[in-house]
């Protein structure tokens, strides 16, 4: 009986239709092919060109770009930054592995002082600064590439605070400079829709008591956790994140945050063409490393500090309603506890929920993916190169595709 039983509970498997096995993708039209390839991973992309000579003329077909269009979102990759720049790394997030996408950017052989570094991102693109202050716009995915025209020579004598990027579409975004030394900030924007830099224009200080900011940047809010404790450690800032900003659209206004040299966080309404000082987050005498990302459209605050021998890593959010910062994520202590006394770097970029962390020090490098609304800490796998690790000061965040414009 036992055996009859067993016997009983075998399932044949079901016998597929002749005609579905014996189906291929080479009977499809040009137009579907193009529409079923559109939905694979960018990654594979990169093999289009050696399945066969169709599917590499899909790889070069514009109709093909334009399928890709309608994919509504693809996951993150997170285009890394070492000090030699001389290869593209990227850490792709729907496959969680690393990938090199074997072509260096913007990285002249010639004359490596003109190399470039990577200095902000948005959609599926990521802007660059060479040592002369140019700007260029590149494609990582395709490596296309475009060099914006020169900031008057008037806004290159003045003291550079923030490089913003911004995709307000598929194929248009702008780029936002901020000049200048707080109260006496001005700004452009290029626009790629016009192909120019549009006139400069100057940022008010804004007095919002309503809303518990700081205009005046005198008042103190200090950083305190669950346990009582104030914490801090050092403030460095990598040459990639020297300009770090993001930006946000909040109620139809659009607003460039960046970071002031004395750590404070800086909101520039570039609607309303005024700007105000939030509360710090430390006191003003203590150091500690910090750097700001944005999030599902909101601006957060990443903040490592050191306090009775041990390590804080934690993401803030500031509450207009309660008129403070709030914690909305805490590394556990487990793992922050090893950033201890190595006069520990962070530099950070923000996608969707999750934030990137590169951290540093002279004795050591890691990258950690936080999960904002899960509270979840991931420390990534070394990326090996030629079996050597790679060291990354930063990242930044874009969208893979290769239809991105420049």
């Amino acid at each position: 009986m036992m055996e009859l039983s067993k016997r009983n509970l075998k399932r044949k498997a079901p016998e597929l239709d002749p005609a579905i096995v014996d189906f291929s993708l080479d009977e499809l039209n040009q137009d579907l092919l193009e529409r079923v390839l559109s939905w694979l991973p960018t990654s594979s992309f990169y093999r289009l060109r050696s399945v066969c000579k169709r599917w590499s003329s899909v790889a070069a077909s514009a109709s093909f770009r334009l399928a890709c269009s309608q994919i509504p979102t693809r996951d993150p990759w997170f285009f890394m930054v070492d000090s030699h720049l001389d290869q593209s790394i990227v850490f792709d997030t729907a496959e969680r592995n690393w990938k090199n996408l074997n072509h260096p950017v913007l990285v002249k052989e010639d004359n490596p002082s003109f190399s470039s570094i990577p200095v902000a991102s948005s959609g599926g693109l990521v802007c660059f600064r060479n040592n002369s202050g140019d700007l260029f716009v590149c494609n990582p995915v395709t490596s296309a590439c475009k060099a914006l025209p020169p900031l008057p020579a008037s806004a290159q004598n003045q003291a550079l605070n923030a490089i913003a990027m911004n995709s307000y579409s598929r194929d248009s975004y702008k780029i936002i400079v901020v000049f200048g030394e707080i109260p006496n900030l001005s700004v452009r924007v290029y626009d790629s829709s016009r192909g120019f830099w549009e006139d400069k224009f100057m940022l008010s200080r804004k007095s919002d008591e309503s809303a518990g900011l700081d205009a005046s940047g005198d008042e103190t809010l200090y950083f305190l956790s669950k346990a009582g404790d104030v914490v801090a450690t050092n403030m460095q800032r990598s040459p990639s994140k020297q300009y770090s900003s993001v930006v946000t659209v909040k109620d139809g206004e659009e607003i460039v945050y960046f970071l002031s040299l004395s750590g404070t966080v800086v909101a520039c309404n570039l609607n309303k063409k005024c700007f105000l000082e939030y509360p710090r987050l430390l006191p003003v005498f203590l150091e500690y490393s910090v750097d700001i990302v944005e999030c599902r459209g909101e601006m957060l605050v990443v903040v490592l500090s050191e306090f009775l021998e041990s390590a804080s890593l934690r993401v803030w959010k500031f509450s207009e309603r309660e008129r403070s910062w709030r914690q909305v994520a805490a590394m556990p202590p487990s793992m922050s506890h090893e950033f201890y006394g190595k006069k520990t770097d962070i530099n950070c970029v923000g996608s969707g929920d999750q934030i990137l962390i590169c951290v540093n020090s002279s004795e050591f490098s890691t990258n950690v993916l936080c999960d904002v609304a899960t509270n979840e800490w991931i420390e990534l796998p070394k990326c090996f190169v030629d079996g050597k690790a790679k060291d990354f000061m930063s990242a930044f965040s874009f969208e893979p595709r290769i239809e991105a414009c420049v």
